[in-house]
Order: C-alpha cells, then sequence, then structure tokens
C-alpha cells in the first residue's frame, strides 16, 4: 500500500507574522514523518516524528510555547491511536514533560490502562526512561506576556496573542497498511488548573479505526467534546464511503471509473464533520483526516488552519 500522511498546526485566527512560521513547522513535520514512511518505517512512528516537530515549535500550542493556565503553568495533554487494535495512549495535564506525545506512546504500547494523567503520568513517564524537564523549560516569553494579559482582564483572553493557537495532529498509514493517529495540545489560556480538552480524549480529539479512516481534531475542544468529533468523523468516512464508492463500483463496468470518488468522500466528510460543530453547538474548529485508502481530508470554520500532507506525487503540500 502506499504510504499518506497529513498534519495540522491547528485552526485558529494565525495572524500574518505567523504564516511563514507555521508554514515551516508543517512541512519539517511532513519531512519528519515522510522520511520514515517512505523508507518503510511505520505509521507509529511517523506520527511521533511529526508531532515532536510540532511540539517543539512555539508558534503552535503543544510542548514549548503551550499556553499557560491560570496558575501560570504550562499543562499539557496527548493521545496516540492504533487504528487496527482501537487501542489508544493518552496523557493529560502534564507539567513536566518536553515532548507529550513521547509519553502517549509509552502508554499505548507499555501501559496497561489507555490514560494516565498529572503526577500520575509523569510517574509513569519517569519509570519508562522518559525525562522530566523543569516545568519553566516549557513556558516561551511570549506566552509567560499572553498570561499576563489575559490573568489581568477576563475579557482579555479573546483578543491576546493567538489565544486559539494551534493544537497539533497527525495521522499516517504506512506501506503495510498501518493507520495510526494522534493529537497533541497545550490547551487553552488561563484555563483552571486540571482543565482537560478534547484533544487527549478517545474520539474527541482523535480517532483511528483501520476499517474507516483516522482523525485529527484541532478547535474549542468543550464543543468538540460536545459532538465527539473524531469519531462522528470516522462514522461518517465508513458511512459515506459504502454510500458513494461502494455502490459506484458496482456499476456498470463499461463506463469510466470513479477514480476520484474516495477522494471526493474524504473531503466531503471532513466538511459535514466541521459544519455539524458549528450548527449543534456553534463554535469553532477544525479537522484533517485519512480515509482507509490513505486519501486526505480537511476542513475548518476558523479564519485560517495551518495543515499539510503529502500529495500523490510525493511532494509537500502545506497551507494556512
Amino acid at each position: 500500500m502506499k504510504p499518506s500522511l497529513i498534519v495540522h498546526g491547528g485552526a485558529w485566527d494565525i495572524p500574518d507574522e505567523a504564516v511563514v512560521a507555521c508554514h515551516s513547522g508543517c512541512r519539517r513535520a511532513l519531512e519528519a514523518g515522510w522520511s520514515l514512511l517512505s523508507d518503510g518505517g511505520t505509521a507509529l512512528d511517523a506520527v511521533e516524528a511529526a508531532i515532536v516537530v510540532l511540539e517543539d515549535e512555539p508558534v503552535f500550542d503543544a510542548g514549548f510555547g503551550s499556553h499557560l493556565n491560570l496558575d501560570g503553568r504550562v499543562e499539557c495533554d496527548a493521545i496516540v491511536m492504533n487504528g487496527a487494535t482501537l487501542r489508544a495512549g493518552a496523557v493529560a495535564a502534564l507539567q513536566r514533560v518536553q515532548n507529550p506525545i513521547r509519553l502517549a506512546r509509552a502508554v499505548l504500547e507499555r501501559c496497561p490502562h489507555m490514560m494516565l494523567v498529572a503526577e500520575g503520568a509523569e510517574r509513569f513517564a519517569r519509570d519508562h526512561g522518559i525525562a522530566l524537564c523543569d516545568p519553566a523549560d516549557l513556558v516561551s516569553d511570549a506566552e509567560r506576556e499572553a498570561w499576563r494579559v489575559c490573568s489581568q482582564d477576563k475579557h482579555a483572553t479573546a483578543h491576546h496573542r493567538g489565544h486559539e493557537q494551534g493544537t497539533v495532529g497527525a495521522v499516517a498509514i504506512d506501506a503495510h497498511g498501518k493507520l495510526f493517529a494522534a493529537t497533541s495540545t497545550g490547551g487553552t489560556c488561563c484555563k483552571l488548573p486540571g482543565r482537560v480538552g478534547d484533544s487527549p480524549l478517545i474520539g474527541c480529539g482523535c480517532y483511528a479505526d483501520s476499517t474507516a479512516g483516522g482523525v485529527s481534531c484541532t478547535g474549542y475542544g468543550e464543543a468538540i467534546m460536545k459532538i465527539v468529533m473524531a469519531k462522528t468523523a470516522t462514522d461518517l468516512l465508513r458511512t459515506c464511503h459504502a454510500t458513494f464508492c461502494v455502490s459506484d463500483s458496482s456499476r456498470d463496468s463499461s463506463g469510466p471509473p470513479s477514480h476520484s470518488c474516495a477522494a471526493d468522500t474524504a473531503m466531503h466528510v471532513a466538511r459535514e464533520a466541521v459544519h455539524l460543530l458549528g450548527k449543534r453547538t456553534q463554535a469553532t474548529g477544525g479537522l484533517i483526516l485519512l480515509d482507509c485508502e490513505g486519501n486526505p481530508g480537511f476542513a475548518f470554520n476558523t479564519p485560517r488552519m495551518a495543515y499539510g500532507y503529502v500529495a500523490g506525487d510525493g511532494s509537500f503540500v502545506t497551507r494556512v
């Protein structure tokens, strides 16, 4: 099977001055993931490598440069999910892990549970060879200033730099047909300590099922949780593919093949899921996905979303 990869750096009101950094971050994430996939590597390695790049880029809201909570501290969440087994590894409320996606993978592979939070998650990290950092190492100057403005004026949260800046995510299929999806975030600025949004919740911020596809979401977490958006999009993939593609393939084979059917369906599903988010919750967000055949889909109802994917000819496409 031909490998596929898609990434995102969040759906938000990305200012003009951040566009170049968003393009660069998404491209470097694609390069990191695709270098593995194109050499026969696994989808799990690819999504981890891509997200590590995005977590280390402070223009996005994950890892270094994450938003600060009301106490002025970073609390990160992450998840990775295996489409073949439906098993996930998720972590939340991390304050001392440089790359939360690495710990989410460790939970996926080495923990009897599927989610660990806060001190217990950090203890698991230490016990499994993942170094803990000083919480201050995750704080950028820009986010410290944003927190200062936010904490002094409850109305400022809608106006300061990057209040909605990007949760990150990746979905990949490798040459063996294995599908993995992953999401990582720093949450929202001045959130209450201990708040967990959609990102690390299976079916909300991320979902993968090899029989349908994989999804990573971004946006207003509490609203995404209401419609279980990643699982909803995955179910739509399954239903729409059966309706529009399977039925189409059963028609008279003397006619021209509808080779674009699956690709069109992936985009249709992405748009339908985001439309549902807006209709049922009046909130904003976006998502990326791959269907089970590796066709990419993406949609958002925010002014901009940072995303990128590997095109059929192997070239990298990034958009903001």
